[in-house]
């Protein structure tokens, strides 16, 4: 998942006069049963489940929205979760949260941390679960207020690009009603109290690279009789560094990231080969695809100069798209937003370098609005080390940081931040 920045300087979209679908909002919100929802925040974080392995999250989604009054799906892309509420005539609005967790070993210290080794919420996932049952159910608790229908998505293997393609692949817009607008909104660091929107690109693109080196293997003592791959991977990793520093335009936005180097098994063998896995971060194919052509170049050249056996190999791995919100669609929910958690909460910071595989959901073109909550508790916040909001937001913990743990204050808001959103096409 995604990283987002803070709401850092940026304009404030003007409160506008209150709408009906604000007033409806506060009025199916005013009465949340916070402590249960709470409650099922807990449940969720301590039982963390790995990408296309959340069943019991799926299946406890699935109880809550069947107890709502939906009709309920599991198992569509392999674990994920729909449930349709038809309640008359008007627009289908889909509202999505992710269901999976991250292999990190937790240590927050909190009385609910995850129970199962290795496995921890620690992108906010559970927070998305918790927020979207409760939106589901006071949507449908209201549905005298609006008319329409919603399509509530409980999806899987965001973390691996896998499951908004499953669920489309598996037929969810043959299967179930094709939304006219999507709604998603992701857990952010930051002081809470803030979201963030931006009319256009809100998140980066992202590639993954895998790079094998063929070098030849031998005795720790006889380097002269082999091509120490370990040494050309040490080379590539520091020249792949003036890929963004000397190949991009200092106007544009990139990240190359080698987030894993392996090669040997023991002190005193020279390996025959070493992996190399990098991840790239872009805001347009145009970047991306230069990137991509550095990297084969610079990497033949390595091999070449080291005088590897075999040319070395370079495949690209799992991407995931970048995040355009519709720009007239974010608008009308930043507003509403505004309307329902106060003048200066919503903020325009632009776009991050964090991805999401949420616009596959928007297969053929649907338009849709992706936002942030803040969710840092307060005392977190104040304890940070900074006189400014930059230096404090680089302090404290971020999203796939094994001390990632947002404020539960951040239910009510979250949830009205989906009913709000919903209702400003169905009231």
């Amino acid at each position: 998942m995604g990283h987002p920045a803070p709401p850092g300087p940026g304009a404030a979209y003007a409160a506008p006069m209150p709408s009906p679908a604000a007033r409806t909002a506060l009025d199916l919100t005013a009465d949340l049963p916070v402590s249960d929802l709470e409650d099922f925040y807990r449940d969720l974080h301590r039982h963390p489940e790995l990408s296309l392995q959340e069943r019991r999250t799926a299946a406890k989604l699935a109880e809550r929205l069947t107890k709502a009054g939906y009709e309920t799906t599991e198992g569509i892309g392999g674990t994920g979760v729909a449930g349709v509420l038809r309640n008359g005539e008007g627009p289908t609005v889909l509202l999505r949260a992710d269901m999976d967790a991250l292999p990190v070993h937790e240590e927050t210290g909190l009385p609910y941390a995850s129970a199962t080794p290795g496995v921890m919420h620690a992108c906010g996932h559970d927070l998305h679960v918790t927020w979207l049952a409760g939106a589901a159910a006071a949507l449908a608790a209201g549905r005298d207020a609006w008319s329409g229908t919603l399509l509530v998505v409980g999806q899987p293997a965001e973390e691996t690009g896998q499951g908004a393609q499953g669920m489309i692949a598996d037929g969810l817009y043959e299967r179930f009603p094709r939304p006219d607008v999507l709604l998603g909104q992701h857990a952010a660091p930051g002081p809470v109290g803030f979201y963030a929107h931006s009319p256009g690109l809100i998140m980066s693109a992202s590639t993954d690279i895998d790079i094998v080196l063929h070098g030849r293997g031998g005795h720790g003592s006889r380097p002269e009789t082999t091509v120490d791959p370990v040494v050309t991977a040490a080379y590539l990793v520091t020249r792949l560094q003036t890929v963004v520093s000397r190949e991009i335009a200092a106007r544009e936005s990139a990240v190359l990231t080698v987030g894993r180097i392996e090669g040997g098994t023991r002190h005193n063998i020279i390996p025959s080969e070493a992996r190399i896995a990098l991840n790239l971060r872009t805001q347009s194919d145009e970047v991306r695809e230069r990137m991509i052509a550095a990297i084969r170049r610079i990497t033949a050249g390595e091999a070449l100069a080291a005088g590897c056996p075999r040319e070395p190999e370079v495949t690209v791995g799992a991407a995931f798209p970048v995040t355009t919100n519709d720009a007239d669609t974010d608008r009308r929910i930043a507003a509403v937003h505004e309307e329902v958690l106060g003048a200066g909460t919503v903020l325009d910071f632009g776009p991050v370098m964090g991805s999401e595989d949420f616009p596959h959901l928007a297969h053929g073109g649907i338009p849709y609005s992706y936002w942030f909550v803040t969710t840092t508790p307060a005392d977190v916040w104040d304890a940070a080390p900074g006189t400014d909001l930059m230096e404090k937001f680089l302090a404290v913990p971020s999203n796939h940081s094994p001390h990632f743990a947002p404020d539960l204050s951040t239910v009510t808001p979250g949830v009205r931040t989906l009913v709000s959103g919903a209702l400003a096409y169905l009231a």
